[in-house]
């Protein structure tokens, strides 16, 4: 055989030892996750159901899932865990990483603009009509009558039906 044909073959087996690896290395990896549970820890279930961990056995582990709800497990069932600043935001909403206001949006408009009262005097004390550019009503009237001239221009007439087409 030539080792041309057997060049195939042998990129075909490397690459599937490569994905077996990498696959064998997050099972593994989960595996270390599962076992390192501590009671207290916050978890995520393969459900997607959130609880602390109260007791840690052999193959199972029970959660607290709420005021009076203690829940069996298996191991397997552990999805994630999660850090406590994580489970206290989605769990409770609770926010520890602000660092500072700078980035928060205020709730309405009156934060974003600070005036003095002497500015706000100022402007009191200024009655002039301010240009908003606004056309005069005439001027609007000759516009739209020159688009609706132009319009009708542009579409095809229409007939009853009677052409000299076939």
């Amino acid at each position: 055989m030539n080792a041309f044909t057997l060049l195939p073959f042998i990129v075909l087996i490397a690459a599937m030892f490569l994905m077996t690896r990498s696959a064998k290395k997050k099972q593994q990896q989960a595996a270390n996750m599962r076992n390192d549970v501590q009671p207290g820890s916050g978890v995520r279930t393969i459900g997607g159901m959130y609880a602390t961990v109260k007791e840690v056995n052999e193959d199972t582990v029970l959660l607290d899932a709420g005021p009076g709800i203690d829940l069996l497990f298996a191991k397997n069932a552990i999805g994630a865990v999660l850090s406590d600043d994580e489970y206290n935001r989605i769990v409770h909403g609770v926010e520890h990483d602000l660092k500072s206001d700078a980035g928060i949006v205020p709730d309405d408009a009156s934060s974003l603009t600070e005036t003095d009262e002497s500015d706000a005097a100022a402007a009191a004390s200024d009655d002039k009509a301010v240009d908003l550019g606004k056309k005069d009503a005439a001027e609007d009237k000759d516009d739209a009558a020159d688009a609706a001239e132009a319009k009708a221009d542009e579409e095809p007439k229409k007939t009853d039906g009677d052409t000299d087409a076939k």
